[in-house]
């Protein structure tokens, strides 16, 4: 059975490259997992609007990042983690990882990933960015806002184009999940973490890969004040 595929919201960009952005935030998200199969390219090109050509374009793109497995006379179907990052994947989830552990891990990764991306990012990638900051706002229900935080550091570390570095940021997400989420629980800290991505996109569109890494950094260690507990007010002395 195949997985249905919601309709393209087009876009002033190649409808390639809509195309490739739209499958890969499915996948990405969740919405397609590892061994859905897609519709024929036929019923797809059909579902989408969009000529077979420019289907088959963005369907090698994908395939070319290792996202999607095509098959003659099987199909298209989502793939599975390359071996090397799903046995990394299965070692690092059996720790016990201490929160500041985890922290230090993120700081290390998540700039050198925004580095990359700002070198390696295609223009699917940018259009999937800019989709996720599209769908966010600081008036979000705090449960959406940390999902779609989330799906923006995801796609952020697929641009990079390492899988290694797309299973290193999914354990760090995992294992600093409080830490996100205490965040996204005021409308100020919402609008804080949105800004950081809209500066870390503006550095990877500009292809400014030591500017995206410090805006990184900064979102980060500005993430991480938020979820610090608030001092409480010193109690008013009776005279």
């Amino acid at each position: 059975m195949t997985t249905p595929i919601p309709p393209l919201r087009r876009r002033s960009r190649s409808i390639s490259v809509e195309v490739a952005a739209h499958l890969e935030g499915m996948i990405i998200s969740g919405a397609l997992r590892a061994g859905d199969r897609l519709p024929s390219e036929r019923e797809l090109a059909a579902n989408l609007n969009i000529s077979r050509s420019s289907l088959r374009q963005a369907m090698f793109e994908l395939e070319s990042k290792n996202l999607i497995e095509r098959r003659q006379g099987r199909g298209s179907t989502v793939a599975d983690l390359p071996r090397g990052s799903a046995e990394l994947h299965c070692g690092l989830g059996d720790l016990d990882i201490e929160l500041t552990h985890a922290t230090e891990l993120r700081d290390l990764v998540e700039p050198r990933i925004a580095h990359l991306a700002a070198l390696r990012a295609l223009e699917s990638n940018l259009l999937a960015l800019d989709s996720v900051l599209a769908r966010s706002h600081d008036t979000l229900a705090p449960e959406e806002s940390l999902r779609l935080d989330v799906e923006f550091h995801a796609v952020l570390a697929h641009a990079a184009q390492n899988p290694l570095l797309v299973t290193l940021c999914t354990m760090t997400t995992d294992w600093t999940h409080r830490t996100r989420t205490l965040s996204h629980r005021t409308r100020q800290g919402r609008r804080t973490s949105l800004e950081g991505h809209h500066r870390i996109y503006d550095a990877v569109a500009r292809r400014d890969g030591p500017a995206a890494s410090a805006a990184m950094e900064r979102h980060l260690r500005e993430v991480r004040d938020l979820s610090l507990p608030r001092p409480r007010s010193s109690p008013t002395p009776i005279r």
